[in-house]
């Protein structure tokens, strides 16, 4: 079976939620403190949920927070290939969470920054392994130089998955080439996706598989992209044809890792067989439960999902 294995950040989101942000230079009460372990573990998490082998690549510190973080990827049976940075903690996200569930991050940099070729090959990834690479790794070279050595080397059969973030495109022309050309799949929200077009000078469509459409040809080959819009779901270019695959719509409680819990659930259903399509259904119904708990490890099991797609309402086309 394909393993699924993140190369990005391991973080500990501290979660407060505020009322609503507060004006520059003053104060808010916040209702709740909460730290979690989040960035890449959030999609191992969804992932493991979900039946995959999963391993976690990037780097991790030592300290309460990298001890955080082990402690967690340990209790869903997740891998850590790397040994510990041995001077330095594992950094935090200040998650603000106001009662519409958007959220604001403020993030510290930490051991999660020093990876290496070396460290990352301690992975192993072999044909069929599906490597996640996150955009906010290629923004500091002490990420993205190691990364983008190290991809190339690796065997034409492992897939590399590019969740590009907010961060994607707004990078050099010459790093975002550099990583398209080695990307097989692209999972995005539609934002990112209408951003990088706009920044190679093409056209953004407002239709939401017009837009998928036009993201594939930016990629490595036979590429496959899936660009998610909230609730209402995604769509999926794969072997040439787009199909829009809709959502499930929920009362939001916290959205905070529902993109990550959807390519989480996604990757582990294609390591074990599933047809993408199939795959994108059941992680818009993941990241539809995701939405409706707190946390960003909140998200559901297979099982979870099996019982909810028995009594959902099959979303309308």
């Amino acid at each position: 079976m394909s393993r699924v294995i993140h190369t990005g950040q391991a973080l500990v989101d501290v979660v407060v939620e505020v009322p609503d942000l507060p004006a520059r230079g003053q104060n808010v009460m916040a209702a709740s403190a909460t730290d979690y372990a989040g960035g890449a573990v959030t999609v191992l998490v969804a992932a493991a949920r979900f039946g995959a082998d999963c391993v976690h690549a990037g780097a991790h510190g030592t300290g309460p927070h990298g001890d955080l973080v082990r402690a967690a990827l340990e209790a869903e049976g997740i891998g850590v290939s790397a040994p510990p940075v041995a001077d330095r903690d594992t950094g935090i996200c200040v998650v603000m969470v106001e009662p519409s569930a958007e959220r604001t991050f403020v993030t510290t940099l930490g051991a999660e920054r020093r990876i290496s070729v070396e460290s990352l090959a301690t992975s192993d990834p072999r044909a069929g392994d599906l490597v996640c690479v996150t955009g906010f790794s290629l923004v500091l070279g002490s990420t993205r130089d190691p990364l983008l050595a190290w991809l190339p080397t690796l065997d034409p059969d492992v897939v590399v998955v590019l969740d590009p973030g907010a961060a994607f495109a707004g990078l050099p022309e010459d790093v975002r080439a550099a990583m398209l050309a080695v990307t097989d799949v692209w999972s995005s929200n539609a934002e990112e996706a209408e951003h990088l077009l706009r920044e190679v000078g093409a056209e953004a469509p407002e239709d939401l598989a017009a837009l998928t459409t036009a993201i594939a040809p930016l990629l490595r080959g036979d590429a496959i992209a899936i660009v998610r819009d909230g609730p209402e779901g995604c769509a999926v270019h794969v072997a040439g044809e787009t199909t829009d695959v809709p959502g499930f719509p929920q009362k939001p409680l916290d959205t905070n890792g529902a993109g990550d819990t959807h390519t989480g659930a996604l990757l582990a259903e294609v390591a074990a067989g599933t047809p993408w399509v199939e795959g994108c259904r059941r992680a818009n119904a993941a990241a539809a439960i995701k939405v409706t708990r707190r946390g960003p490890e909140s998200a559901p099991t297979a099982a979870e999902v099996d019982d909810f797609l028995a009594t959902a309402a099959e979303p309308q086309q």
